[in-house]
């Protein structure tokens, strides 16, 4: 293997971890490992701290297919729990507001979610990397500032409700790139006439790439010393 000269690397973003987090660790073991101070890593879709999943990490001259991969179909397993929002629609932010729940059912939970199939427009969340005016949407948010986001076009592949114990259930999504499933739960709870936000998710799938075919970070090392490797510096 040559990192120097480009390697893809699938791994499971764990919980907590940022995206740069996964990033940081394996630019500094192969540094430490190829004997270099500088290597060019990056991956191809960022992730919320509070998600795990499908990370695909690209190194050298690997770093110009980013893009192609970040383009790719994507597969989440989203838990989201109806009746209660955040101001990150995520568990980041305390709720801020608790609504009915009352009339709400499984049955009617199922044919919501067939209205979000197809194309549709989203209003990413305030706490995101989106940018205004070159500045990133979630440093304003927290700074307390308005966050004014305009629609996105998106496709939803597929959705399907996978577990309903009311208030909490579990949903399937298979969609476009630029897709905020915290924006989703969102407006699924407002669609159900209540309110609603992530409590967890899971990135199975990118493309091709499954989460059983990632490896742990934590495992990377351990990995790496069995590899035949090529372009270390003596």
């Amino acid at each position: 293997m040559n990192f120097k000269e480009g390697e893809i690397l699938y791994l499971n973003k764990p919980l907590t971890w940022t995206s740069f987090d996964v990033v940081a660790r394996v630019r500094r073991v192969l540094c430490r490992t190829l004997k270099v101070k500088k290597l060019k890593v990056g991956h191809a879709g960022t992730l919320d701290p509070l998600a795990t999943g499908v990370m695909i990490i690209c190194t050298g001259k690997a770093t110009k297919r980013i893009e192609e991969f970040q383009y790719q179909t994507k597969e989440y397993i989203a838990d989201i729990r109806l009746g209660a929002t955040t101001p990150s629609y995520d568990l980041e932010k305390e709720i801020d507001a608790t609504y009915p729940t009352e009339h709400i059912t499984c049955e009617r939970v199922k044919e919501v979610l067939t209205t979000f199939k197809g194309r549709i427009e989203q209003i990413p969340p305030a706490f995101s990397a989106c940018k205004i005016d070159g500045k990133r949407a979630y440093d304003l948010a927290r700074k307390g500032e308005e966050v004014g986001l305009r629609p996105k076009v998106l496709v939803i592949d597929e959705i399907e409700l996978l577990d309903c114990n009311l208030s909490d259930i579990r949903i399937r999504v298979v969609c476009s790139k630029g897709t905020y499933i915290r924006a989703l739960a969102r407006d699924i709870g407002e669609a159900l006439e209540s309110g609603a936000h992530l409590t967890g998710l899971i990135r199975t799938r990118v493309g091709e790439v499954k989460l059983e075919n990632c490896m742990e970070p934590d495992n990377f090392n351990e990995w790496l010393d069995q590899q035949e490797l090529e372009g270390i510096n003596e």
